[in-house]
């Protein structure tokens, strides 16, 4: 085992003006999304530069706005209830992948009806970039000592800081699995073509498995703790309905054979 390596979460310092290690993975995310998204659009003429950066600007707005708000429904309702401004208060902290990917769905709407695409010619494009965002913002939360695992004694356990026993470093589980490891499936699925809706019932089947498997490793919320069984955490419960529809578009899209154009 060893001792959390204490990092400032403050990366740059100007002044009043600070900025977060914990941003600029999710800017650097972006930017990787963006850059590859822009070289896969070149080569297929589908899709111009223009459209794939106003598509990445609707996208950043739904994380951000559809995160926030996810959070604290699903995991701050309380604190929502006595206070609504705390919806606003982004600078301590509290984003929810859920919530986010409901604002994303919302944002790919938006944009395919202003550029005259389908919700999933939008959806199955951006789909096998989104990882490199999730899996950095993992990085983000063990940057930020957030997100603690379960007490272990494997080799590998972190003592984080204020604590005195060793736990599972499970953002870094969730960093490999939500990103490297979906990422290489996603983006070697989608190199040849596919019916519709596949790329996007692969992402939803394979972010829900990866999510299932690491909360098993993840200390669960301390205002929420198990929710059912004595064992199903929030993120859990709010997963399993992403395989359902993950294997229902894949079915679909495969028993239709509506290929891409």
């Amino acid at each position: 085992m060893w001792k959390y390596p204490e990092i400032d979460p403050v990366a740059i310092s100007l002044g009043p003006v600070q900025v977060h290690w914990y941003g600029m993975t999710y800017l650097v995310g972006l930017a990787l999304a963006w850059w590859l998204a822009q070289r896969r659009s070149r080569r297929t003429g589908q899709w111009t530069d223009t459209q794939v950066s106003d598509l990445m600007f609707f996208g950043a707005l739904g994380v951000v706005l559809g995160g926030r708000l996810g959070y604290m429904m699903f995991y701050g309702w309380q604190d929502l209830m006595r206070d609504p401004t705390n919806l606003f208060r982004v600078w301590q902290g509290g984003m929810s992948f859920h919530g986010g990917m409901l604002g994303v769905f919302a944002a790919f709407y938006l944009f395919g009806r202003k550029n005259n695409k389908t919700f999933f010619e939008v959806a199955d494009f951006i789909a096998p970039f989104v990882p490199l965002g999730l899996g950095l913002g993992r990085l983000g939360n063990f940057i930020n000592a957030e997100l603690p695992g379960r007490v272990a004694d494997v080799p590998w356990a972190v003592i984080y800081p204020g604590d005195s026993v060793a736990r599972h470093p499970s953002s870094l589980y969730q960093f490999a699995l939500e990103g490297p490891v979906l990422f290489a499936i996603l983006y070697s699925y989608s190199i040849r073509s596919r019916p519709r809706m596949a790329v996007s019932g692969l992402f939803l089947i394979g972010y829900s498995v990866f999510r299932v498997f690491s909360e098993l490793f993840r200390e669960p919320d301390a205002h929420i703790q198990f929710i059912a069984f004595g064992w199903l955490t929030m993120g859990q419960a709010l997963s399993a309905p992403m395989l359902i529809i993950g294997i229902a578009f894949l079915w679909y899209a495969y028993a239709r054979s509506e290929a891409p154009g």
